[in-house]
């Protein structure tokens, strides 16, 4: 049974020099190299301990001295490849992460691909460079957000060994802020420059895929339609329950996600750890009260054929997505596209960007503002807002005298 992605590769720890002890070394030269050894007294043990490592010259001898004798002085090991000292640390890198979803891509990213690239390395000498030269890599064959979830454990583990004096500073950090090559990247993948790209067209297109769907299973058809009209996240349409329904105030309150984790589907609070509230559109209505009728609030708003929670993967593996929606003329749709959907749509109906991040549950509202149309129409809403503030019906502009204010 292979191991799970959070399974990081384990070392046998090498000895280390305790802090304080002397070191006794000598050289001896082999055909294939120098077989430099040091030795020491373990202050408690009273045993004596070897650590010895075949290098290519004298030099590089001294150097494993140099490093070992750093460590007496620190008490960590100042030769420490980058893979050993994250088997070394264990989870402590991943303190403070939610285990069910950041930490565990955070861990997918530390092995997939920080590890593989420079888990070789001794950690003393892995520099910004080669951090940026890692990435620049990284970017011929992975997509940014891949590539967010590299860095950012990367960083978490340089900090520990910051702490661990094994570093003066972290050659990771501000690396996640790297422009990450961002105009290759929008040559090379136009698609990537906008949420936008990814949103449906229109509502009658919206209405065909949700049909498709419903010809597997009527669920699939309104899973499509909740996710695109609350723009909500495929895992916050899961955890959806009928009291979370207020049509009394026209309103759909997220409070939870439902997803896959370890050891079965994971509940807990949305993203931004924040209930938020979603105006119900005319289209979803009918949707709406359908799926409500004669259930309890503690019940489940939308369940499968089978009476389970639908997820963005039973979604995908039930419909046949990918085909599906190349069929409709939509082939790089993801489920994720359908959030995309919905906040496009708000935002060119000229939803305030303000009200748009709450219903979207943006940390930021630079993130909301990439829903905003390209052109200018959104600053053209704006001043057609305030003129009519300005002016109420019934009220004529008159003209100022020259050099007076507007009226």
């Amino acid at each position: 049974m292979p191991k799970r992605p959070d399974a990081l590769p384990k070392s046998q720890p090498k000895p280390v020099p305790p802090i304080g002890v002397k070191l006794s070394t000598d050289l001896e030269r082999r055909s294939y190299g120098i077989r430099a050894r040091a030795r020491w007294t373990d202050p408690i043990t009273k045993r004596r301990i070897t650590r010895s490592e075949i290098v290519p010259d004298e030099d590089a001898a001294l150097a494993f001295f140099g490093r070992l004798r750093h460590s007496s002085r620190s008490g960590t090991d100042a030769t420490i490849t980058l893979s050993e000292f994250v088997a070394s640390i264990g989870d402590r890198w991943a303190r403070g992460l939610d285990p069910t979803s950041t930490g565990e891509t955070y861990g997918y990213g530390l092995k997939l691909r920080v590890l593989p690239s420079l888990g070789h390395l001794p950690v003393t000498q892995i520099t910004a460079g080669m951090i940026d030269r890692t990435i620049d890599d990284w970017e011929t064959r992975y997509g940014p957000s891949t590539i967010k979830n590299a860095i950012a454990p990367l960083v978490r583990v340089l900090d520990e060994a910051v702490r661990d004096g094994l570093l003066m500073n972290n050659p990771a950090k501000n690396r996640a802020k790297r422009s990450l090559n961002r105009n290759a990247f929008r040559a090379q993948r136009p698609e990537d420059d906008s949420p936008r790209k990814h949103a449906i067209p229109d509502l009658a297109t919206l209405n065909r895929l949700a049909a498709a769907c419903g010809t597997v299973h009527q669920s699939y058809s309104d899973y499509v339609m909740l996710a695109a009209l609350l723009a909500a996240r495929s895992s916050e349409v899961s955890g959806l329950q009928a009291g979370d329904v207020l049509l009394e105030k026209n309103l759909v309150a997220i409070r939870r996600q439902i997803f896959p984790g370890k050891g079965g589907l994971v509940t807990k609070a949305t993203k931004s750890r924040k209930e938020r509230r979603v105006p119900i559109l005319d289209p979803l209505r009918p949707v709406l009260e359908r799926l409500t009728a004669g259930k309890e609030p503690g019940d489940q708003l939308l369940v499968g054929p089978k009476g389970g929670v639908i997820t963005t993967a039973t979604l995908r593996d039930a419909t046949n997505w990918d085909a599906l929606v190349a069929d409709l003329g939509l082939p790089n749709l993801t489920r994720h596209g359908l959030r995309h959907t919905g906040a496009t749509w708000m935002a060119d109906a000229g939803v305030p960007l303000h009200v748009l991040r709450e219903i979207l549950g943006h940390a930021s509202i630079e993130t909301t503002r990439g829903y905003l149309h390209p052109d200018e129409r959104h600053l053209a809403s704006a001043a057609e807002q305030a003129n009519a503030f300005l002016n109420p019906p019934g009220q004529h502009r008159r003209t100022p005298h020259p050099g007076g204010p507007a009226l």
